[in-house]
């Protein structure tokens, strides 16, 4: 299958480096260095497709991949004002620039709104998954199968079908998939920093 990857930062490599392991075509893109993509190309092998953003997007399943500050400059390079359900695989932290700081999430005492919730509304009609946010790029780029056992990879999301398809990909790419559900649950306990599986790194035996 095809994967659109949206930022060649050091988490887009880490994904494009195990997806195209297992077999899968990435096409990459980069919203601020469109050349990016081709420099990777020979790195990570002929199973990476150098793309634009619109491209990237217009696959099944498009990964975001850049930091909190460049997210709503990378989706509105794609184009597009309906994701038309395409699977679209939040890696984001809302993390500002520089210091790290936490971005303002807009919370009250009467709401208490997620990053995902956030980067759902500058994707309508996409059906978000929030993944491979909590473990760190040299992680996730490493064999996902240990002796020790599989990389343990959280998802969530509010379309069970959308989660489904991303645990297939997770384990077709040999790390071990645990479904959270739906991102009023799932989402609070990946999201960093402040959830409680953030930073995690598991193992799940044989």
């Amino acid at each position: 299958m095809r994967v659109g990857i949206i930022g060649t930062g050091a988490l887009g490599q880490a994904l494009a480096v195990r997806f195209v392991a297992a077999g899968e075509t990435v096409l990459l893109s980069d919203s601020r260095n469109p050349r990016s993509p081709r420099d990777l190309a020979d790195t990570i092998g002929p199973g990476l497709v150098p793309a634009t953003v619109a491209e990237a997007a217009g696959e099944e399943i498009v990964v975001l991949a850049v930091p909190w500050r460049q997210l709503s400059e990378a989706v509105a390079a794609a184009g597009t004002c309906d994701w038309q359900e395409r699977i679209v695989i939040d890696t984001t932290n809302p993390l500002g620039p520089l210091d790290l700081h936490v971005a303002d999430l807009h919370v009250t005492e009467s709401q208490d709104h997620q990053s995902s919730e956030v980067v759902a509304g500058l994707v309508p009609g996409a059906r978000l998954v929030k993944a491979f946010n909590t473990l760190a790029p040299a992680i996730l780029a490493a064999e996902p199968r240990t002796p020790a056992g599989r990389r343990v990879i959280f998802l969530s999301g509010n379309h069970p079908g959308a989660n489904d398809r991303v645990a297939r990909l997770v384990e077709h790419v040999g790390w071990a998939a645990v479904d959270l559900g739906r991102l009023a649950a799932g989402g609070r306990l990946q999201q960093f920093p402040g959830g409680q599986l953030a930073t995690l790194s598991l193992l799940l035996q044989p």
